[in-house]
C-alpha cells in the first residue's frame, strides 16, 4: 500500500498556504491556486512544512489521503516553478502557429484546427526546416496543462505503422511491422 499521504511538504519561501472551511489556497507572488478538500481531512503547518491528515483509516480516506497530498505538492511546486509539456507533430505537412492564445494546427485535415487555450496556459510554437515542429506548453496549474495537452493529442494520436501523429517529446511509440510482400 502506498505511503504517499504520509510524506511531509516543504513549502518553499514566498508561498502562503492557508486552510479553512475544507479549502486549501495557496498564493504565490502572481498565481493563487485553490483546492477543495472532503470533510474531515485537515492541514497541520510548521515551519514550512505541511502534513496532511485523514479522519480515519478506511479504504477511501486512505486513498484521497495520498491524492490529496499530491495535489498539494503539485501546486505549491506549479506556482514555485512552473509546468511544461512539449508536443511534437511528426508527419508531412504537419504544421502549427500560435497568435496568442490561438493554436492553430494543420494536422492533414481538410480544414486548420483553431483552439482558443486559457489564459493559464502559455502557448509557444517553433518551427525549424528540417525540423518536426514543437508546441511548448507551460502554465502553474498541473491539472488543466495535462487536460490541454491531451485534448490537443487527441485530435491525432499517433499511430503504430508510420510513427505520424501529435506526441509528448520523448514519448516512445510501440512501431509495427506492415504488411510483408
Amino acid at each position: 500500500m502506498s505511503r504517499i499521504g504520509l510524506a511531509t511538504i516543504n513549502v518553499p519561501e514566498g508561498i502562503n498556504v492557508s486552510f479553512s472551511n475544507n479549502e486549501v489556497t495557496i498564493k504565490g507572488n502572481k498565481f493563487e491556486l485553490s483546492e477543495t478538500l472532503k470533510e474531515g481531512f485537515e492541514l497541520k503547518i510548521e515551519d514550512n512544512e505541511l502534513n496532511v491528515i485523514r479522519p480515519d483509516d478506511t479504504k477511501e480516506s486512505k486513498a484521497l489521503h495520498g491524492l490529496y497530498r499530491a495535489l498539494i505538492q503539485n501546486m505549491i511546486t506549479g506556482i514555485n516553478t512552473g509546468f511544461t509539456k512539449e508536443l511534437e507533430l511528426v508527419g508531412v505537412g504537419y504544421r502549427a502557429s500560435n497568435q496568442g492564445q490561438k493554436l492553430d494546427l494543420a494536422l492533414g485535415f481538410s480544414h486548420n484546427i483553431v483552439i482558443e487555450l486559457p489564459e493559464e496556459i502559455k502557448v509557444e510554437t517553433v518551427n525549424e526546416k528540417g525540423k518536426n515542429p514543437i508546441i511548448k506548453l507551460s502554465s502553474h496549474d498541473k491539472q488543466l496543462l495535462g487536460m490541454v495537452a491531451a485534448k490537443i493529442r487527441s485530435f491525432r494520436k499517433p499511430e503504430p505503422y508510420k510513427g505520424k501523429g501529435v506526441k509528448f517529446v520523448g514519448e516512445q511509440i510501440r512501431r509495427k511491422a506492415g504488411k510483408s510482400a
